[in-house]
C-alpha cells in the first residue's frame, strides 16, 4: 500500500489526533504499509505502539498483535476504542474471556469490523484459535515485547519461540517485531528465530535526556522510600520488588504512612490486578508497588519516579522498567537500592537450573553488578550495553554529580589473581578474601591455608576490600566463577594475559553495600543518623555482664544489629525497645529494662536530642503472615506445607521464623526437626551454638563442615537454640 506523506498525516490526525510523527515512526509505518518485514528497536516512551496501530487502521484485513500480558492488551484495546466510534475496532483473545465473549470477538473479526486482534502467545498456539485465524484476512503480524523470544533477553518466554512455526501454519503475512530493549546479541536472536534476517531495522537512540539515574546503598530502604515519596507529594510512581511477599508488605507499609499505594503481582486475581491498574491510571492511587508483571506497555505518560527496591536480574529489565518514568518528556527519577547480598541471593536461586541457563543468568547479573558499582556516567554505560556510543557524560546522574573515589588497582589485582592460583582455583571469593586479609577462620585452617604463602599477603586491607577487588575483577572479565563447581574462582584467558603484561586499571572506591541492615524489622523510631560508637561500647559491656550472669552466649540476648539500632534510636523505655531491629515484645520484656535504663542515663548525661524526624509506622503482624506461621507451628503443620500454603520458598519461611524468634516470641519446631533430622545432628549443631562466639551461619558452616551439614539444617537448629535459651 503506497500513500503520500499528506495522506499519512491526515490518517494520523483522524485516528490519533497528532499533527506529526516522532523519530522513526513515519519511516517504520511506510515500511509496514509497503508489506515489508520491520524490526523496531525503540526505547520506552518512543511511540512503538503507533508503528503498528496506524497501519492496522489503514490496511485491509485484521492485524494480529502478539503481546505477553493480559493487562497490556486490555490497556491498548481500551485506548484504540477511545479513538474510534466502533467498539469492535480492537479486541483481545485470551484466557480471561468467557465463552460468549470469545464468540463475540470471533464474530466481529470475521465480519471485518476488527482492525486489531491482540493475542497472547499461549492463545495463539491453541488449535481452535489456529483454525479460526486461518479464516481471517490478516494484514500483518505485530510481535510486541519481542525480546521475550531470546534466552539472552530479560524476560525470556519459551512460547515466544513457537511464534514463527504457528505463523507458517496460519498463513504468512508481513511481520513487525518491536522491543524497547535489545542488545546486539538479542536483536540477532530475535531476527533469526522469526526468520526475518532481511527485515529493515529501525533503531532509535536509547538516550533519554529527562531521566535521572541513581543507585543508593540498601540501608533502611523502606524509610528512605517513604521520605522520597513524602518529598514528592502528588506525583505518580512505580516501585519494583522481586518477590510478591515484598510487594504486599511494602504496599501496606506505604498505605499506613498515608501514601496511596496499591500492590500488583501475578499472585493477585485478575479482577484485583485490573482494578489496581485502573486506579493507578485514573490517579486514585499515586504509587503502584509491583513485580515485573506490571508496566509492560502501560501507557501512563506522567510517571515521575521509578524506584527499584530490589535490583533487577538484568540491565535490559532495569532499562525497560526505568523507561516507564517521564514518557511525556517531563521529570523522571530512577532510583535503585542496591547491596551485593541481593545479587548473591539471585545467584542462589539459579542453582539447580540447567547449566546453560545458569551461565546466561550469571552473565546478565554480572552486567548489573558492573553497572551498580561503576563510577562511570550511568546513561553512558547503559547505552554502551545496548551497542550505542555516547561521547559526553550526561551531567545528570549520581556518578556525574557526585563522582566516586577511584584508586590505582594494578598491584591489588595482581595479588588477587596470584592468590587464586595460589589456592589452585578451587575456592570461592569469600574464602580467598579471608586468606589475603589474614583471617584464620576455621575454613582457612581446615584447608591449612593459614600456612599458604598468600595468607596475610594483603592484610593492610580487610576482607570486604578484597571481596570488592574480586567483584571488580569479575566485572573486568579477568576471572570467572566456575559454573560446574558453583562459585569457585578461575582465571580467564584475559586474566592470565594480565598477569604476564599488567596495565593500569582504576578501581572504584565502593560504597559499603554489605552493611547488615534488617530494616524491615524496624517497626517505628526515627533516626537516620550514624551509630554512636561510645554508646555501642557501653551496651556491649552490659550485654557481656548480663550474658555471664545468665550463662548465655551474648548474641542470644541481643544481636549486634539490635545494639547498633539502639545506638541510633536511643530507646529509653521498654516500650520503645520493642521498635528496635530484632527486639519485639518478648525480648524487650526479658532483657530490655536494663538496656533502656543505661541508654536513658547516657542520653541525660550527654544531653542528646533523640532523632524524631522520621517516624515510619509499620504494618501490624506483616499482613498476618507471622500470626499464620506461629499458629501453624502451634498446630505442628510441617514447615514445607506452611511454605507451600503461603507461596514461599523454604528459605523465605526460615527468614520469617528467624524474625519471629529474634523479636522474642518463643516457638517450638521440635516436631519438624524430629521428622527431618537425626537427633545427634541436632545436638551437634545445638552444642556448637552454645559455645560459639557468634551467631553467624557462615562461621557455623565453616566449623561444622559444608559437606556434613546444610545451611537449612543449621538455621533450623539455630531457631530452636534462640527460642529455647533467648525467649
Amino acid at each position: 500500500m503506497q500513500v503520500t506523506d499528506q495522506v499519512l498525516i491526515d490518517f494520523l490526525k483522524r485516528y490519533f489526533g497528532f499533527d506529526s510523527f516522532k523519530g522513526n515512526q513515519e519511516m517504520i509505518i511506510k515500511n509496514v504499509l509497503r508489506g515489508n518485514d520491520s524490526f523496531v528497536l525503540m526505547p520506552t516512551g518512543g511511540g512503538k505502539s503507533l508503528c503498528y496501530q496506524l497501519p492496522a487502521m489503514m490496511m485491509e484485513g485484521t492485524a494480529i498483535v502478539i503481546s505477553p500480558l493480559i493487562a497490556l492488551m486490555k490497556n491498548q484495546v481500551d485506548a484504540m476504542r477511545s479513538f474510534s466510534t466502533d467498539e469492535g475496532v480492537a479486541h483481545f483473545l485470551n484466557s480471561s474471556l468467557t465463552k460468549s465473549a470469545i464468540a463475540k470477538v470471533k464474530e466481529d473479526v470475521l465480519s471485518r469490523r476488527t482492525k486489531m486482534l491482540y493475542v497472547a502467545p499461549e492463545s495463539l498456539t491453541k488449535e481452535d484459535n489456529v483454525e479460526f485465524l486461518k479464516k481471517v484476512n490478516i494484514s500483518f503480524y505485530a510481535i510486541d515485547e519481542a525480546h521475550c523470544i531470546s534466552e539472552w533477553g530479560h524476560d525470556f518466554r519459551p512460547e515466544y519461540r513457537r511464534i514463527r512455526p504457528i505463523i507458517n501454519t496460519i498463513g504468512n503475512a508481513p511481520i513487525i517485531a518491536l522491543t524497547a530493549t535489545a542488545t546486539p546479541k538479542v536483536q540477532s536472536d530475535i531476527q533469526k528465530n522469526l526468520d526475518m534476517l532481511n527485515a529493515q531495522v529501525f533503531k532509535s537512540s536509547f538516550r533519554r535526556h529527562n531521566l535521572y539515574y541513581e543507585i543508593r546503598p540498601k540501608v533502611h530502604a523502606t524509610r528512605e522510600i517513604i521520605k522520597f515519596i513524602s518529598a514528592n507529594k502528588g506525583k505518580s510512581g512505580i516501585i519494583y520488588c522481586l518477590s510478591r511477599k515484598k510487594v504486599e508488605e511494602l504496599a501496606q507499609t506505604l498505605a499506613v504512612n498515608n501514601i496511596r499505594a496499591l500492590p500488583y503481582h501475578a499472585g493477585l486475581d485478575a479482577a484485583t490486578r485490573s482494578k489496581n491498574q485502573d486506579l493507578f491510571l485514573m490517579e486514585e492511587a499515586s504509587v503502584i508497588v509491583a513485580t515485573i508483571a506490571f508496566g509492560m506497555g502501560i501507557d501512563k505518560p506522567d510517571v515521575r519516579f521509578v524506584i527499584h527496591y530490589d535490583i533487577p536480574k538484568s540491565l535490559e529489565g532495569y532499562y525497560q522498567e526505568t523507561g516507564r518514568a517521564g514518557r511525556d518528556g517531563g521529570e523522571g527519577k530512577c532510583i535503585t537500592f542496591y547491596r551485593y547480598k541481593d545479587i548473591q541471593k539471585l545467584e542462589k536461586f539459579m542453582q539447580g537450573k540447567p547449566v546453560a541457563e545458569q551461565e546466561i543468568g550469571k552473565q546478565l547479573l554480572l552486567e548489573t553488578v558492573a553497572y551498580a558499582e561503576s563510577s562511570v556516567c550511568r546513561p553512558k554505560m547503559l547505552l554502551n550495553y545496548f551497542g550505542e556510543v555516547m561521547e559526553e557524560n550526561c551531567g545528570n546522574c549520581d556518578n556525574c554529580l557526585h563522582p566516586k573515589e577511584k584508586f590505582e588497582g594494578k598491584e591489588y589485582l595482581i595479588l588477587a589473581l596470584k592468590s587464586i592460583l595460589g589456592v589452585r582455583e578451587r575456592f570461592k571469593p569469600e574464602h580467598i578474601a579471608n586468606v589475603l586479609a589474614g583471617n584464620a577462620t576455621s575454613a582457612v585452617k581446615s584447608f591449612k591455608h593459614h600456612h599458604n604463602e598468600f595468607f596475610g599477603a594483603g592484610k593492610e586491607k580487610d576482607y570486604k576490600f578484597w571481596n570488592a577487588v574480586f567483584r571488580q575483577a569479575l566485572i573486568a572479565r579477568l576471572i570467572y566463577k566456575d559454573i560446574e563447581n558453583y562459585g569457585l574462582l578461575k582465571l580467564s584467558d584475559k586474566g592470565k594475559e594480565y598477569l604476564k603484561n599488567p596495565y593500569s586499571i582504576m578501581l572504584t572506591q565502593d560504597h559499603d553495600y554489605d552493611i547488615v541492615s534488617d530494616e524491615e524489622s524496624v517497626q517505628g523510631g526515627g533516626g537516620t543518623g550514624s551509630v554512636d560508637d561510645e554508646l555501642i561500647h557501653i551496651l556491649k559491656d552490659l550485654r557481656k555482664k548480663m550474658a555471664k550472669k545468665l550463662d548465655l552466649p551474648p548474641f542470644v540476648i541481643f544481636q549486634d544489629p539490635s545494639l547498633e539500632d539502639m545506638a541510633i534510636q536511643y530507646p529509653v523505655t521498654t516500650e520503645e525497645m520493642k521498635n528496635i531491629v530484632g527486639v519485639g515484645t518478648g525480648k524487650a520484656q526479658k532483657f530490655g529494662k536494663e538496656f533502656a535504663e543505661t541508654i536513658k542515663r547516657y542520653v541525660d548525661e550527654k544531653e542528646i536530642i533523640r532523632p524524631q524526624d522520621m517516624v515510619v509506622k509499620s504494618v501490624v503482624n506483616k499482613s498476618g503472615l507471622k500470626v499464620f506461621i506461629i499458629q501453624s507451628i502451634d498446630r505442628k503443620i510441617p514447615l514445607d506445607d506452611i511454605a507451600d500454603t503461603k507461596n514461599l520458598e523454604m528459605i523465605e519461611l526460615i527468614e520469617e521464623i528467624e524474625a519471629i524468634v529474634n523479636s522474642g516470641t518463643r516457638i517450638n519446631i521440635n516436631y519438624y526437626l524430629e521428622e527431618a533430622m537425626d537427633d545427634d545432628r541436632v545436638e551437634e549443631i545445638y552444642a556448637y551454638f552454645h559455645e560459639a562466639e557468634s551467631e553467624s551461619i557462615r562461621d557455623a558452616i565453616d566449623e561444622l563442615g559444608e559437606e556434613d551439614f546444610t545451611e537449612e539444617e543449621i538455621r533450623l537448629v539455630r531457631i530452636k537454640f534462640f527460642s529455647e535459651l533467648g525467649n
